[in-house]
């Protein structure tokens, strides 16, 4: 080789051992790229023979409800029990009217199960106090905000009562005897005076009631919404049970008499209110009273009271007081119950 002909192809000692590549490349050049060579996946495999299911077939897909897998865990095959992770809260039920959203955490008890003291549950709007003067106070808006219809319905009783008592003398025992001393002419008018001044005089007493009821859900009851309740028997039996306990303990000695009353005293709401029988809606009255004898004894020594003035008042101040001191005591009762109980003023 001549000095004036340079190095042709595999020649020089910068060659790259002879290949061919001509000098002053880049680097890496000539070098295979990665993977050469390589086959892909699956490759020389051989395909699945005839009758031969693909991975996967014939598992069941997970059922409503079920979960699907977790990033890398493998899905449950055919026959076996489904996934065991749920996520937090899985299958819990919602929380219901007047809970909290995590479950247990301050459930309130249910409808007609008293709270320890009287303390507010659910349903209400702000935070009603079990108190002789919230009570009151609560009675007096209410009266205030409807008095119209409370007046008139409380006249409209009265009338009845008078008129229904007239034909029979006042439901007294007037009567006379003959000669063998048997009663005669208006014995048994007096007995059918008393059985239909009873019935009379206890469906007026459960429409106040229901009217009551009425005030305390936040419906301002017009005239017909206090004869809105179908469980008149039940009415009927009910008092008719706390006449004739209370009639005993009054020949007693008086004062087991106005205990039964005390202890009674809710059992047409019970009756109204949560559609109880009569036997049922007595022990429910006896058990709430007694276990918060303390501030109704309080709240019913007011409402003798304030009915006692209303009556001094040439009998005009009961128009007043029945519904005020009415409405108070069903207000205590929703307090005790954990029920709704609307805001006293709208």
């Amino acid at each position: 080789m001549s000095e004036n002909n340079p190095p042709t192809g595999g020649e020089g000692p910068d060659h790259p051992q002879g290949q061919g590549v001509p000098p002053n490349q880049p680097p890496g050049y000539g070098t295979p790229p990665p993977g050469y060579g390589q086959h892909p996946p699956g490759y020389g495999q051989q395909p699945p023979q005839y009758g031969q299911q693909p991975p996967g077939y014939g598992q069941q897909p997970p059922s409503y409800g079920e979960q699907t897998p977790q990033y890398g865990q493998q899905p449950p095959q055919y026959g076996q029990e489904p996934y065991t992770q749920q996520p937090p809260g899985y299958g819990q039920q919602p929380p219901q009217y007047g809970q909290t959203g995590t479950p247990n955490y301050g459930a309130p008890p249910s409808y007609g199960e008293p709270f320890p003291g009287g303390a507010y549950g659910p349903g209400g709007f702000g935070t009603p106090q079990l108190s002789v003067g919230a009570a009151l106070s609560y009675g007096w808006e209410k009266f205030k905000s409807n008095a119209g219809v409370w007046v008139g319905i409380t006249l409209i009783g009265v009338i009845i009562s008078a008129l229904v008592r007239w034909p029979f003398g006042g439901y007294g025992f007037s009567y006379s005897t003959d000669d063998n001393g048997f009663p005669v002419g208006s014995f048994v008018l007096s007995i059918v005076g008393l059985v239909v001044g009873f019935v009379v005089s206890t469906l007026i007493q459960a429409a106040f009631v229901r009217g009551a009821l009425h005030e305390v859900d936040g419906n301002r009851p017009a005239f017909g919404s206090f004869f809105q309740f179908s469980n008149v028997a039940q009415v009927l039996v009910a008092s008719l049970l706390i006449g004739i306990a209370s009639s005993i303990g009054f020949v007693l000695c008086i004062i087991p008499g106005i205990v039964v009353l005390f202890l009674t005293w809710y059992t047409l709401q019970f009756v109204l209110d949560q559609n109880q029988d009569a036997v049922t809606a007595i022990k429910s009255s006896f058990r709430i009273i007694s276990e918060n004898a303390g501030t109704l004894v309080l709240l019913g020594l007011a409402c003798i009271a304030l009915n006692i003035l209303g009556a001094i008042l040439l009998l005009v101040g009961l128009l007043v007081t029945g519904p005020i001191t009415l409405i108070a005591s069903t207000y205590a009762y929703r307090v005790l119950v954990n029920g709704p109980v609307s805001p006293a003023t709208s």
